[in-house]
């Protein structure tokens, strides 16, 4: 049970630059003190010195531990993406603008955005903000503290210097459909998911295509034909990124390690899913050994992979939702999957890379459409942050433990198909 404590639990959040010093700091808080001050219409605010409490033994059912602590509203349609980005949380939704939450007191600090039709993906890397959108294209932003416009467009990608060196050559052109054709630099489709690692940018798209950029001056490295429907989720890890896709694939791509001067991405694997269905989301853990994927027809699949990223196993599949597993999130030992369903699903991962259902999270009123996890510990736990159809962006608190002694109650481990 949970019981509460005499001292205050300090929730203290990551500096937006490791770098920032002291001054820098303060006047920012006094910055957005003033500027910030109402709060968005219908959202809950919640002081985080109210988690005075700690776990002084297991509970009897881990579904009851979980805490709802913000409920934020503001946006026009439905909330498609999230990330994290020092003290900061961003989400967006089918509109343009991108809302920016302050953390811990979660008011709403700025909003940002541009280009055509709804934001599908961000990913931040350092001072940057990356934004893939409806209308094929990629947005960089940069952070500033020493501007009024805190998240400033510095560039769309691809850029108007690649776009000018190679749209007079025709062998530059590919075939999108009868009598259309684009830039092989140009994704065709909506760009639905992003990925960054080792100094590129990964894009991946509707348009079946991934695409890889250059961090240093955003250059179109790469284009490959990687699949034979919708690619829907993208991650990076030890060299070696993974596509995701409506047909039923989770693809391993990494460069040639033979051939160090090398910038082409070979494909490295298949990792099959089910038969007829749509693989929606991808992750990997810290060491880059296991990889989990999201499938359309509520089955969480896992694969182990060896140490030289060759060759991959797999090692569970759980009937994890009833509804498709729409989104998935990894937190050290935690994986996180949203669902169709409105449902968060809570596991544990086992050492071989098993999983055990540790709780359910409810409260969304329609499907889960992206969750992200923040290492941050807060009284004894940390907290989860999802974004749904049903227009909202909710905050919950989870406890950083497991029920050990009573798996049978949620346990579902290797190829036992239990349903919910």
């Amino acid at each position: 049970m949970l019981k509460s404590v005499n001292h205050p639990v300090r929730y203290e959040t990551p500096l937006l630059y490791a770098n920032s010093t002291p001054s820098t700091n303060s006047s920012t808080s006094s910055r957005t003190s003033t500027d910030t001050d109402e709060s968005p219409p219908n959202s809950f605010r919640y002081n985080f010195q109210d988690l005075n409490f700690k776990i002084s033994s297991p509970p009897i059912s881990c579904s009851q531990t979980y805490k709802s602590l913000a409920v934020l509203s503001g946006h026009v349609g439905s909330v498609s993406c999230l990330a994290l980005c020092g003290e900061f949380i961003l989400n967006a939704s089918q509109g343009k603008d991108i809302i920016v939450w302050q953390q811990p007191d979660l008011k709403q600090f700025t909003k940002f955005g541009q280009g055509d039709g709804s934001v599908k993906a961000l990913v931040t890397f350092g001072n940057k903000v990356f934004t893939a959108h409806q209308d094929s294209r990629i947005r960089v932003w940069k952070i500033s503290r020493s501007s009024e416009n805190v998240f400033r467009l510095i560039d769309t990608l691809p850029t108007t210097k690649d776009y000018l060196g190679k749209f007079m050559k025709q062998s530059n052109y590919v075939r999108t459909r009868r009598h259309h054709k684009v830039l092989w630099i140009e994704h065709a489709d909506s760009i639905s998911c992003l990925a960054v690692s080792n100094g590129l940018i990964y894009s991946g798209s509707w348009d079946k295509t991934l695409k890889i950029w250059r961090m240093s001056d955003f250059k179109c490295l790469e284009s490959i034909k990687a699949h034979d429907d919708a690619i829907n989720s993208l991650v990076a890890s030890n060299g070696i990124v993974y596509s995701a896709s409506g047909d039923g694939k989770i693809k391993a791509w990494g460069k040639d390690k033979a051939k160090i001067k090398t910038t082409s991405h070979l494909l490295k694997g298949v990792l099959e899913g089910h038969k007829d269905m749509s693989l929606n989301s991808v992750v990997v853990s810290e060491d880059g050994s296991l990889v989990y994927g999201g499938g359309s027809d509520g089955y969480v699949m896992g694969w182990l992979g060896n140490k030289d990223f060759d060759s991959w196993n797999i090692i569970c599949e759980v009937k994890a939702h009833e509804m498709s597993v729409l989104c998935m999130c990894l937190m050290g030992e935690f994986l996180f999957t949203g669902s169709a369903d409105k449902s968060i699903c809570v596991w544990k991962r086992e050492i071989n890379g098993a999983l055990f259902r540790c709780m359910v999270i409810k409260g969304h009123e329609g499907p889960v459409k992206c969750l992200q996890a923040s290492p941050v510990r807060v009284g004894g736990g940390f907290m989860l942050y999802s974004g749904s159809l049903d227009k909202s962006f909710r905050v919950w608190w989870v406890p950083n433990y497991t029920e050990d002694n009573d798996k049978s109650s949620g346990e579902i481990k290797g190829k036992e198909l239990g349903s919910l």
